[in-house]
Formats: C-alpha cells, sequence, structure tokens
C-alpha cells in the first residue's frame, strides 16, 4: 500500500535521520566542504532536508479494473507498494513492495505518476512515485497471497468506483494516474491534482 511510505519500518523503528536544517542554512556550510574530501562532502549531503518516499505499482485485469488492496493497520485501499528504503531505487521499492505483499513477482514498466504529497498533523511530505505495473491475467490474479499481519484483502475496482474505496487524496492521484496510463503520457501531481 502507498500512503507515500506512511507506515513504520519493518523492524518497528522510526527512522527519521539526523536533526535537519534549512537548505539555505546547509548550503552556507557548502563552501567549507572540499570536493577533495569525500567524507566531509558525504557529511554534507546527509545534512540536506529529506523527503519520504513510496513506490506503488498499476497492476489491471482484462476488465481494466485496478488492483486495491486493504491494509489491516489504516482505514481505506490503497495501491500495493510502499516505502522506498534507504539507499533503494524508486522502481526496486515498487518491484519489492508487489513481491512482498501480492507474492507475484512483476517488473515494473514505465513511470505512470510523481504525486507530492503534503504534509499534515499525522505525516511528514513525502514523495509517491507511481509505476505501470501491467496486465494482471485470471491465473496471476490466482497466485496473490497477501501478508495477513499487514493486508486483510485484495480486489479490482472500476475507475467509477475508486472514490467508494479510497480516501480523496488517493482516488484523485488514482485518477490521474490512470489517465496518464491511457495516453501514455508520466504525470506530475501534488496532492493528487496537476499544479496549478
Amino acid at each position: 500500500m502507498l500512503g507515500c511510505g506512511l507506515r513504520a519500518r519493518r523492524d518497528g523503528r522510526q527512522d527519521d535521520g539526523p536533526p535537519q536544517t534549512s537548505a539555505r542554512e546547509h548550503a552556507s556550510t557548502l563552501r567549507d566542504v572540499s570536493d577533495a574530501d569525500p567524507g566531509a562532502q558525504l557529511a554534507w549531503q546527509r545534512g540536506l532536508p529529506r523527503k519520504r518516499m513510496g513506490a506503488a505499482c498499476l497492476l489491471l485485469d482484462g476488465q481494466g479494473r485496478l488492483l486495491l488492496v486493504k491494509p489491516t493497520y489504516r482505514p481505506g485501499w490503497d495501491l500495493p507498494g510502499g516505502v522506498v528504503e534507504q539507499d533503494e531505487s524508486p522502481w526496486t521499492a515498487a518491484r519489492r513492495e508487489v513481491g512482498e505483499e501480492l507474492g507475484l513477482v512483476r517488473t515494473p514498466g514505465r513511470l505512470v505518476a510523481v504525486d507530492w504529497v503534503p504534509p499534515s498533523p499525522q505525516r511528514t511530505e513525502g514523495m509517491a512515485l507511481i509505476y505501470d505495473g501491467g496486465l494482471l491475467t485470471d491465473e496471476d490474479a490466482a497466485r496473490i497471497r497477501l501478508p495477513a499481519d499487514e493486508l486483510g484483502a485484495w480486489t479490482f475496482v472500476a475507475e467509477a468506483h475508486l472514490a467508494e474505496f479510497t480516501p480523496p487524496r488517493i482516488a484523485r492521484r488514482l485518477a490521474g494516474c490512470l489517465a496518464a496510463l491511457r495516453t501514455g503520457t508520466t504525470i506530475y501531481l501534488e496532492d493528487g491534482l496537476p499544479p496549478g
């Protein structure tokens, strides 16, 4: 599930990284970091602001319905996906998460959408990257196995009914993703909507 990585690490720990300074404050120290000192450069980079990141796949059945999963730890449905771990690419995370959550080995296709998730009282800001997961055959669907501690159910949902299953920000994101999938484009979203 991809509430843009809105869950704790699998080992249960929180990993917020080091205390953050503003980019402007941090940039003022750049002149003190020499390219000849890789350790100093790495330390400087680690002090830059960070964003949470999640990755997921759009998986459709032969009727054009979207596969959604129901988390056990929060209300609503979402795409199969989750947190991009430290030093992991978003594409690799999408592939790993589909394997962990559905028990399927899928190779993500092209990037369909990038959605900036604004901060709220319940979460920090983040980025969600959505990939084309391709078509699931009836045979693929029959092989789906959910991790019981994380997901309670899965279903295929027609586009017209997505708002009945998902929170509004996820429904907006999914509508944008499906439009981009149909046109063969990649879309940039902010809170599920094109900016502007």
